[in-house]
């Protein structure tokens, strides 16, 4: 027998001083048997991070044909697609064949991935990469809640994220591109 979702209830206070964004999100999210809480945490970040009224969370894990989240236009174009983690160079073209603009919220322990995949995508116009601090991150998914209940401020490209367990500072660094 398969192993189902694990649904997340989700209420994110954004307040977005960089983008003039402010924002009270509702949703439920749905957790792959297969993913972390970390990669997790890293979706809700990139969530916010490029919040935008038509932005969903794709199948990720369960269909590699789509993003952890995309922003369709009307007409089903794929205007931003958002992957996490740290997928190959070959991934990265691939989804930056298919998309006006790819984002890349990378996590985890990066410095072998940076040489490897960094020189081989240095060419692509439409891509953004930025990487997580992965203390902080770590700290925010440890034993995350299934009501998830945050407040996050972003000013000057740093995350402030509130939770229960008090406040979280994020400070990501841009590889390639930017917000």
């Amino acid at each position: 027998m398969a192993l189902s979702a694990t649904p997340y209830k989700v209420d994110i206070n954004l307040t977005d001083l960089d983008r003039g964004v402010y924002e009270t999100l509702r949703f439920t999210v749905a957790r792959h048997p297969s993913e972390t809480e970390e990669r997790m945490t890293a979706r809700l970040v990139a969530h916010v991070l490029w919040y935008s009224e038509a932005i969903s969370f794709g199948r990720g894990l369960s269909d590699v044909d789509e993003p952890a989240l995309w922003e369709k236009s009307l007409d089903g174009r794929i205007l931003h697609w958002i992957e996490v983690g740290q997928p190959d160079a070959e991934r990265l073209i691939w989804c930056s064949r298919r998309a006006q603009r790819v984002s890349l919220l990378a996590y985890g322990r990066l410095d072998i991935w940076e040489q490897k995949v960094l020189p081989a995508v240095s060419k692509l116009k439409n891509l953004n990469i930025v990487a997580l601090p992965q203390e902080p991150l770590a700290v925010i998914a440890t034993g995350l809640p299934r009501a998830i209940d945050w407040a996050v401020m972003i000013s000057e490209g740093t995350l402030f994220i509130t939770d229960e367990r008090g406040q979280h500072e994020l400070a990501p660094r841009w590889l390639v591109g930017d917000r």
